[in-house]
């Protein structure tokens, strides 16, 4: 199932929104065939889907 979502500019989190980001920080990663381990050098090498974007955030 596919769910999608859209934000709006500057709309603030809600506090049940909150509290699900603060429960997903506390869960393990959990790496499988599909998504498996990188070791440093593969991270080393990653780069960003949409560099412009990457670097507006790091900047805004």
């Amino acid at each position: 199932m596919i769910i999608t979502r859209k934000r709006v500019r500057g709309a603030k989190p809600t506090p049940e929104q909150i509290a699900m980001i603060e429960a997903a920080k506390k869960l393990p990663v959990v790496f499988d065939e599909d998504c498996p381990e990188m070791t440093e050098e593969q991270l080393r090498q990653f780069k960003p889907a949409n560099p412009r974007a990457d670097a507006a955030r790091k900047t805004g």
